[in-house]
């Protein structure tokens, strides 16, 4: 009988490692640190999957990885990001929940959260009932976590990054502000791009948002999609998806400082109307704001688009406020038209792997 050999595959390699573990782990009742460390891998598998896929927990690491015609700097570090915030967030939730004062408990400050990303050739390989992926790439990406960034940054808060990802996303380390750096492992000499993500969690921290809320909003407009918000959400920010879905819409040209977030512009064009679009706010997966001015009026929207993860699907919503207010009452009714013929578009779109639309349920405006 012939075997057929798994064939190798190009794409990204992730390792999220829980720091400071080892040394909590020593030092703590071991029922309540396993409990504390189930809780935070849950919390960082959710940020990062999809887009990455993960193979295996790999003690206080989660290991994944992704095709690499998938990623894109944006996405890249939006899930990286939003993953090391959620897991800010979830320290600082336990740590205020909780009344106890075993040292489990009193030490969870002590943990934080490192992630390294190579692009390179794997072999994926099912024995019995797990996932191993092989291949030097994989060796490397490993041999990364026991580097020297930690020297680089000050902190064991950080985004490493092999110059194959960075060639595989099309970054520029200048414009993405990443720290250049040369591990010297046992494998070689590997180029290095390091992000400070202790430095971005501050500066998350005290950033004041920019939103229409759904109280204030002159009108919204809810629909459900049938997938993700980490899959719902690039067709909303990528000019080449939105031409996908978003009816009318025949051109968008945009303008990015590196990746996309606060103070990108998109000039769309619907036809020969256009409207220029400014990012005013950008909480990757959750939400983003945009002010649209529609040249040749005097009309300016500012529109924060809201995803919320449901039990099935996402709940996408749209708050809208207008300048003139006295320009609303005559725009909503074909804007909201043009919003129901777009989403059941995409519906149509994120519904085509399974056949299924259960869950595709335009809820329409509120008035």
């Amino acid at each position: 009988m012939t075997t057929i050999l798994p064939s190798a595959q190009e794409g990204c390699l992730l390792l999220a490692d829980i720091t400071g573990y080892t040394a909590y782990l020593q030092g703590t009742e071991l029922e309540h640190a396993q409990d504390v460390l189930a809780d935070l891998l849950e919390t960082i598998i959710a940020g990062i999957e999809p887009p990455f896929e993960v193979s295996k927990l790999e003690g206080d690491a989660v290991f994944a990885h992704m095709p690499s015609a998938a990623i894109d700097a944006s996405m890249l570090f939006d899930t990286v990001e939003s993953t090391y915030f959620a897991f800010r967030r979830r320290l600082r939730d336990v740590v205020n929940g909780t009344t106890c004062d075993c040292n489990a408990c009193v030490l969870i400050p002590s943990l934080d959260l490192k992630f390294v990303v190579h692009s390179g050739l794997y072999v994926v390989r099912r024995i019995g009932r797990t996932e191993e992926l092989t291949g030097a790439d994989v060796v490397l990406v490993h041999r990364l976590l026991k580097g020297s960034a930690r020297d680089v940054v000050g902190n064991d808060a950080y985004l490493l990054l092999t110059r194959a990802t960075l060639d595989a996303i099309g970054g520029d380390a200048l414009t993405l502000g990443l720290s250049e750096h040369v591990e010297h492992l046992d494998v070689g000499e590997t180029e290095v791009f390091i992000e400070n993500l202790e430095d971005r969690w501050k500066a998350e921290e005290s950033r004041i948002h920019k939103t229409v809320s759904h109280e204030s909003a002159a009108g919204s407009f809810s629909v459900t999609m049938p997938a993700t918000p980490q899959e719902v959400w690039p067709f909303f920010i990528e000019p080449r998806k939105r031409l996908e879905w978003q009816a009318g819409l025949t051109a968008v040209d945009e303008s990015v400082d590196g990746r996309r977030g606060v103070g990108t512009m998109n000039h769309c064009a619907h036809g020969e109307r256009i409207t220029l679009q400014q990012v005013l706010d950008w909480q990757p997966f959750t939400s983003f704001t945009t002010r649209d001015e529609m040249q040749g009026t005097d009309v300016v929207f500012m529109t924060t688009t809201t995803f919320t993860a449901k039990d099935v699907g996402t709940e996408v919503t749209f708050d809208f406020a207008c300048e003139p207010a006295e320009a609303w009452p005559p725009i909503k009714p074909g804007l909201f038209q043009i919003l129901e013929l777009s989403a059941q578009q995409l519906i149509a779109i994120l519904d085509e792997p399974s056949g299924d639309d259960s869950v595709a349920d335009a809820q329409g405006p509120r008035e």
